[in-house]
């Protein structure tokens, strides 16, 4: 059998158009995955509701960031893929879950190279429906249709993994080793509460208490909300950050359900009017820069906190295609492929 590597992200619009954007939050927001409300309910807020609302004020988002070579997320993604492929001995396509660059273009780019063994790698650290199960669906979906032949290999979450955390705290460190702050926020993607009780494979462990995302439990192995605070717990003791100069945070919010909390937006202008004139704040629910890190974070929060007496606002980049990242996912690469040979 001949092995692959799918890399899948978010996706992007094809371009800061209205039309476009519109487009392309249709296929997102009518995700089962993302707006988990039944078909009937998520036609009326999405068609009815959102998309007769949301895409100009989106576009105007998207064109704040917009690069000449197009949507930072897909070049960003594009050069780790082809940094990767350089380093690895295995076939790398690279797909995305919503828009162009679609996972079936993916796969049949692999299928034309051969391939029928192939590792499937969603660009997330943490587990969520929205995220890692929603591309996973999909693309089993899309094997049993058209590429029966095909088996995958799925690469769990990589939150906790010691090579994650080493580069993502060393890429903290080298961003902030010259700047003056008083708190480092890590502000990952938000999700509705009810998201968390869904993933909950004990249905009784997720009670978003305060206390169960530290209480040991099988529950963690889907706990979207227990993983992201478990990469500030362990990029706060690789970097020997002292407790309360860091806290966790979740961003970009969307209609009335309860969402993960504290708020990033709320938490940055709290921290502001309480005295806080020096911030700085990482992103690693992404590993792309994209419009939630640029815009969301990097121009609206610091207007926040400006607003409210802040003074230095320093935002620490995804980590992209940074070297040291893309040796640990070609070194992850090739040796499920080496293991895989070695099985056979």
């Amino acid at each position: 059998m001949k092995k692959g590597v799918l890399m899948v992200n978010l996706g992007s619009p094809d371009s800061p158009n209205p039309k476009d954007v519109k487009k392309y939050l249709d296929e997102f927001l009518m995700d089962e995955r993302v707006i988990d409300l039944p078909y009937i309910l998520r036609a009326i807020l999405v068609k009815g509701i959102v998309l007769n609302t949301r895409p100009k004020k989106s576009a105007e988002a998207y064109g704040k960031i917009w690069w000449d070579e197009g949507s930072p997320l897909i070049v960003l993604s594009e050069r780790l893929q082809e940094k990767i492929d350089a380093f690895t001995s295995v076939p790398i396509a690279l797909a995305m879950r919503y828009g162009s660059m679609s996972i079936e273009e993916g796969m049949q780019e692999l299928h034309d190279k051969g391939v029928d063994e192939v590792l499937l790698i969603p660009l997330y650290p943490q587990f969520a429906m929205a995220t890692t199960e929603t591309i996973q669906v999909l693309a089993e979906e899309i094997r049993q249709e058209k590429y029966p032949h095909m088996s995958f290999t799925h690469m769990p979450p990589f939150y906790n993994h010691p090579d994650y955390i080493r580069v993502l705290s060393e890429s903290i460190k080298e961003s902030l080793e010259d700047k003056d702050y008083e708190h480092l926020l890590f502000s990952y993607h938000g999700v509705p509460k009810r998201h968390i009780r869904k993933s909950d494979i004990t249905k009784s462990h997720c009670k978003m208490d305060g206390k169960c995302c530290s209480t040991p439990s099988p529950a963690h192995e889907f706990c979207y909300s227990h993983q992201c605070k478990e990469v500030t717990r362990l990029v706060g003791e690789y970097l020997g950050m002292e407790e309360g100069t860091y806290s966790t945070t979740f961003q970009s919010r969307l209609g009335f359900d309860p969402w993960l909390t504290p708020y990033t937006d709320r938490t940055i202008e709290k921290m502001g009017l309480g005295g806080t004139k020096k911030m700085a704040i990482a992103t690693p629910a992404f590993v792309s820069d994209c419009l939630e890190t640029l815009e969301e974070i990097a121009m609206e929060g610091e207007e926040i906190f400006h607003e409210v007496g802040g003074e230095e606002f320093h935002v620490i980049p995804c980590l992209n295609d940074r070297e040291d990242w893309v040796k640990v996912l070609s070194r992850w690469i090739d040796e499920w492929a080496m293991s895989e040979v070695a099985a056979v």
